[in-house]
């Protein structure tokens, strides 16, 4: 048995030499042909991006789509007709036209152009620099392999082909590289935000970095809530890909009304209006004639109630440890402070972290359940929390209307109903306070 495996050893060795012995003693032609094949993906062009000042895309039998950079530097689409450009969109063009990568290099003197389809190209883009030289791309018919087209730079003998997805990058119509929002604004600096809806009419309106609802009355809105109603006015973008204007028309005029946001700043006001009929989304602009498709998204963003807008949480410290807490309850008080990761009482004794921790919860959660127009009397409970490097100070006053709990954040109008067991749990907590264990010995 050993004698066979020792036998079995020698002859794979031996495969393995003679196999080795082939890769170090091929032909000399076959290093020529790897390299031929390295050196035939050559660039077609090197530009810099920004040296392009108009571009034009011309597929045969139709209009030519022509663009230019104006002199802000903000490309426009000039024919078949004036349109706001796509900025990223035209930007994508470009950087493929800047930097285009042939497949292979077929011919350095091609002849024969009508054997490519490039002696009167299905496609050609032109494109103008900043020292006005033009140069135009002939993209000609596809390769027989279908992954490829046969490209060439006018003026150029050379001959490439082009990878699909390079052609498919250049070969754009006018509703490809439009802009297609239906706003405009820059919504960082949007500060105010109305939205009538079938609903409910809120006003809001941006304080620093948050948003404060004003209208039906002044509430804290919950910035997420507001966030999230500011993506769907962002992806309000037109779908150009069905239905004629006069179906677009009729089908508006007959929908079911959704909601009409008017958002202003700097740059003025802008409104849009939605409908929906059946399960589909058309928009009207304040910016541009014509009803457009939306996303559903869009819709279903703006279509929301008060409710889904107010903040329910009555401190903001959020998930961030607080670091001072003041309670009175009646004739009770208790004092919190926290130095590093410890919290200490008023008698400069360590308290217990489980016990400070679940009282922090319970404050954290503190939270409405109803929004009352009134009922706040004497209050009966004041909680002060300090957060945020003792920058934040946020103070609320708990009073009894019969069963009711109500509250309210100091120096603010809105009122809070709140679960009187939550108010108990919170109560339960703060005497459940104790020192912390004597360390072990």
């Amino acid at each position: 048995m050993k004698l066979r495996n020792l036998l079995i050893a020698a002859a794979v060795l031996a495969v393995l030499l003679g196999v080795l012995h082939g890769l170090n003693h091929h032909k000399p032609n076959e290093d020529t042909d790897v390299k031929a094949s390295l050196d035939a993906a050559v660039k077609i062009l090197s530009l810099n991006q920004a040296d392009i000042i108009r571009l034009a895309i011309h597929r045969k039998d139709l209009p030519k789509l022509e663009l230019s950079r104006n002199d802000s530097g903000v490309w426009e689409i000039t024919a078949p007709k004036a349109l706001a450009a796509d900025k990223e969109a035209v930007s994508g063009v470009l950087s493929t036209l800047s930097s285009l990568k042939s497949e292979r290099l077929i011919e350095d003197n091609a002849s024969d152009l009508a054997a490519y389809g490039l002696a009167g190209p299905p496609l050609d883009i032109e494109f103008t620099l900043k020292d006005n030289k033009t140069q135009k791309l002939l993209v000609g018919d596809q390769t027989p392999t279908g992954n490829a087209y046969y490209v060439r730079l006018a003026g150029d003998p050379r001959l490439f082909t082009l990878a699909s997805y390079s052609k498919a990058s250049l070969d754009k119509t006018a509703d490809d590289l439009r802009d297609k929002r239906l706003l405009t604004a820059d919504f960082d600096k949007v500060s105010q935000i109305e939205l009538t809806s079938r609903k409910q009419d809120i006003t809001f309106a941006r304080v620093k970095d948050a948003w404060q609802i004003l209208k039906p009355r002044p509430l804290r809105a919950d910035t997420n809530q507001v966030d999230s109603l500011i993506r769907s006015l962002r992806e309000a973008k037109m779908d150009t890909s069905s239905d004629t204007d006069d179906t677009k028309n009729a089908v508006f005029g007959g929908a079911s009304s959704l909601a009409l946001a008017r958002i202003s700043g700097a740059s003025g006001t802008q409104e849009l209006e939605v409908r929906k009929s059946k399960d589909v989304y058309y928009a009207k602009s304040s910016l541009l004639s014509g009803i457009y498709k939306v996303p559903a998204s869009v819709g279903i963003g703006l279509d929301k109630s008060l409710d889904d807008f107010l903040n329910k949480k009555l401190f903001d410290f959020g998930y961030q440890d607080p670091n001072k807490i003041e309670i009175h309850d009646g004739s009770k008080s208790y004092y919190l402070v926290r130095s590093g990761s410890d919290w200490w009482g008023p008698d400069g004794k360590k308290l217990d972290e489980a016990a400070v921790q679940t009282l922090i919860g319970k404050i954290r959660d503190f939270a409405a359940e109803k929004f009352p127009a009134s009922g706040f009397t004497t209050p009966l409970l004041e909680l002060t929390v300090l957060s945020n490097d003792n920058e934040r100070m946020e103070k609320v006053l708990v009073a009894k209307n019969g069963e009711r709990s109500i509250a309210k954040r100091e120096n603010e109008p809105a009122l809070y109903e709140i679960s009187s067991f939550a108010l108990a749990e919170l109560q339960k907590a703060a005497t459940e306070l104790k020192p912390a264990p004597a360390p072990k010995k």
